[in-house]
């Protein structure tokens, strides 16, 4: 069977490659780009009609405003504890999780991963009440743990999915050699296994925190307080009962996905990977 490398592509099949390439690229980028572009006009411009589609200057007050207007440096580092935290808690938890599913012959592993993907199908809006009953019960409304335990547990069916997929992959051999020289099971997940599986424990902490960044309602509901606000919830703190800056509004957003961005960036070549390393079993 014919390999198709780029070498032996012909010119059309170049040109439909490249074509596609393109055409993934302008939809995967033109929202944050539209965004940026809406986050340089005044409100003038962004009312004109026919369309304006990029400003008449370069004009950063917006960013200013973002900043002056409401405390989203807060927002800001509010968001980035309670993601990291819930991203670290729940690697934590589903890392040995996935182990004991993925190594283990448990009884009844093909129902608890049932139950686990069964688990991840749950909207939030319909845990709202009991979690927000159980997170007044235990005095934690406007607090950091309100956000981080539920964030960590909704995540946890996505961490151990990702995981278990990952950690078949790797081959027993390797652990067995380490428990043959006197490693314990502990000891062959920290020291071959955890090492082995990077990319994937990179794209399930990336899914986690995420999630955790982008989340709404919760964040809505729990923590009340302007201090304890998300940039999730801060981002719709600047409009009005009867108005809606939407340069400003932009302007937020924009400097609230510049974290996803870097970390994407980042860790680009270990996230791909795990994706799609973990989908293939040795």
């Amino acid at each position: 069977m014919e390999e198709h490398t780029p070498e032996n592509l012909s010119p059309a099949q170049r040109l439909g490659r490249a074509a596609a390439l393109a055409a993934l690229i302008v939809g995967g980028f033109f929202p944050f780009i539209w965004m940026l572009l809406t986050s340089l006009k005044t409100e003038g411009e962004l009312q004109k009609f026919p369309v304006q589609y990029l400003p008449s200057k370069l004009d950063f007050s917006n960013y200013a405003r973002v900043f002056s207007e409401q405390p989203f440096a807060q927002f800001f580092f509010n968001s980035l504890t309670v993601s990291l935290l819930s991203t670290v808690l729940c690697i934590a938890a589903a890392v040995p999780a996935a182990y004991a599913l993925a190594r283990l012959n448990l009884r009844g592993r093909g129902l608890l991963l049932t139950a686990v993907v069964a688990f991840s199908m749950f909207p939030v809006v319909s845990l709202l009440i009991p979690l927000f009953r159980l997170m007044r019960g235990a005095n934690l409304l406007n607090t950091y743990p309100a956000l981080i335990l539920p964030y960590a547990a909704l995540s946890l069916p996505i961490g151990i999915l990702t995981l278990v997929a990952f950690f078949s992959a790797i081959p027993r051999d390797l652990e067995a050699a380490a428990m043959v020289d006197g490693t314990t099971r502990v000891g062959a997940l920290t020291r071959v296994v955890l090492p082995l599986s990077a990319p994937g424990v990179v794209t399930a902490a990336l899914l986690v925190f995420v999630n955790s960044w982008n989340e709404f309602l919760l964040a809505l509901s729990f923590n009340t307080k302007l201090s304890m606000r998300t940039v999730s919830v801060g981002v719709t703190l600047y409009q009005g009962e009867f108005a809606f800056p939407w340069p400003l509004i932009a302007a937020a957003v924009v400097v609230a996905t510049v974290p996803l961005v870097l970390l994407i960036a980042i860790f680009q070549k270990r996230f791909v990977s795990g994706l799609t390393a973990g989908g293939v079993k040795a």
